[in-house]
């Protein structure tokens, strides 16, 4: 059986949609790796020949991990295809499930490099794949708020290698069959935003060991700088142009505040949100869609963002 030396089955999910070009790029990179004994690719109802690509890459012979496509009926986004892939990665029979997106790439020896480590959810750092000494989501180290973006401060702040507590989520990162009985799947009605990090946070309230090893990659377009300067500079918000992500973000950042930190911090995000569309970047239209999706998560309605698909 393919497997690590402790003869653990690992099996890669990968999340789709629309991105054949990269899916092609991302599969090949899985099939060099030994370790591996089945991809799961869980595509969101693409419309780009995704559909058509999978089916006839799974009908080769393999030499290599097996290819399992799991195809959906309409685009659950993120969250809904990271639930179903690793539903059917642990009824595969999976001890060990490695979770991507279809944009990013890991390095070569990328998995055996986190096998090295003994953790339940851990994963690479995610740099820049134009510029690989920056990372593509910043880090808040562990006991503090620094924030860092720069490899050669991810590596100072290593111990052994790792960095213990923090992980980012989805991005190639490692989880245990053991820590997916204990906690559950990712919550699919959250779409995109939000839900990986939710997932994390879980695992952390689960007591799950949480990690990043600085020494291994994933290598990830430019997602621009994360966090807009707002009350002169003295905080971030996470402002995106796109009406889909915004209102993902704000209902299910809301909730994860709520539910994880306490209703104080999430009448702060509201706060926040209010000063940004108001002071830092009026957008009168853009408050009001922030408070319905708000108030549509503490309803429990997960059905506005729907309106945003095409």
């Amino acid at each position: 059986m393919v497997g690590d030396g402790d003869g653990r089955r690992i099996v890669a999910v990968v999340v789709t949609f629309n991105r054949l070009a990269l899916l092609e790029r991302l599969v090949a990179r899985l099939h060099e790796e030994p370790l591996l004994a089945e991809v799961v690719v869980v595509d969101n109802a693409s419309t780009d020949g995704t559909g058509a690509w999978l089916a006839a890459r799974a009908a080769q012979e393999p030499d290599g991990p097996v290819l399992v496509p799991v195809q959906l009926d309409r685009n659950r986004g993120g969250a809904g295809g990271f639930h179903e892939g690793l539903r059917v990665a642990v009824e595969r029979g999976a001890d060990l499930v490695w979770l991507m997106d279809d944009d990013g790439l890991p390095d070569a020896g990328c998995l055996g490099a986190l096998l090295l480590h003994d953790f339940d959810f851990w994963g690479p750092v995610v740099v820049d794949e134009a510029d690989a000494a920056r990372l593509v989501f910043p880090i808040r180290l562990p006991g503090g708020t620094r924030v860092v973006h720069d490899m050669r401060d991810v590596r100072a702040a290593a111990t052994g290698g790792v960095i213990r507590d923090v992980v980012i989520p989805f991005n190639g990162v490692l989880v245990t069959r053991a820590l997916v009985e204990r906690i559950g799947l990712p919550r699919e009605e959250f779409f995109i935003w939000g839900d990986d990090h939710e997932y994390r946070l879980r695992a952390e309230r689960a007591g799950g060991r949480v990690a990043t090893v600085v020494d291994t990659a994933v290598r990830h377009p430019s997602v621009g700088d994360l966090g807009t300067p707002m009350m002169f500079g003295r905080t971030t918000y996470n402002h995106s142009p796109s009406d889909l992500k915004h209102y993902c973000m704000a209902r299910n950042n809301l909730l994860n505040l709520r539910d994880y930190r306490g209703w104080p911090h999430a009448l702060a995000f509201v706060a926040k949100t209010v000063w940004f569309y108001t002071f830092t970047r009026r957008d009168p239209a853009r408050l009001r869609l922030s408070l319905e999706a708000m108030r549509a998560g503490l309803r429990g309605d997960f059905t506005g963002h729907e309106r945003f698909l095409r």
